[in-house]
């Protein structure tokens, strides 16, 4: 399936989740709820993948996890903050790279209306 195609499920997803529970609940609970929409919509999905670290060739586990990640290619950080920072999208900029995926989707359930909790990034 096209990147793009897989994107937009996520998200019509993600819509489904935030109208049926709102704003305010912790993390975990939009996470949960997710991994059931992803999962019942037919995606591979594998939630908080590890994410080792590899630093001159010597593999670490520095405790990076992935919170969803969709057919290997898309990864899915979620957040329950009053407001998106610089910081979170670092996070996924960084998960990115080390995942070797190029699409990842920053999604904050904590806003009146989804639409302003998406950030899209590229690696």
């Amino acid at each position: 399936m096209e990147i793009n195609k897989i994107t937009e499920q996520i998200l019509r997803c993600a819509y489904n989740v935030h109208s049926a529970l709102g704003p305010g609940l912790l993390e975990s609970a939009y996470e949960e709820c997710l991994f059931y929409e992803l999962i019942q919509s037919g995606f591979l999905v594998q939630k908080q993948k590890a994410l080792p670290l590899v630093y001159k060739d010597v593999k670490l586990d520095a405790g990076y996890r992935i919170d969803l990640l969709v057919e290997n290619k898309v990864v899915v950080e979620i957040k329950s903050v009053e407001a998106l920072s610089d910081v979170h999208i670092a996070q996924v900029l960084t998960y990115l790279k080390l995942s070797g995926c190029k699409i990842g989707l920053l999604l904050n359930f904590n806003v009146a209306s989804l639409k302003h909790g998406i950030k899209r990034l590229a690696n």
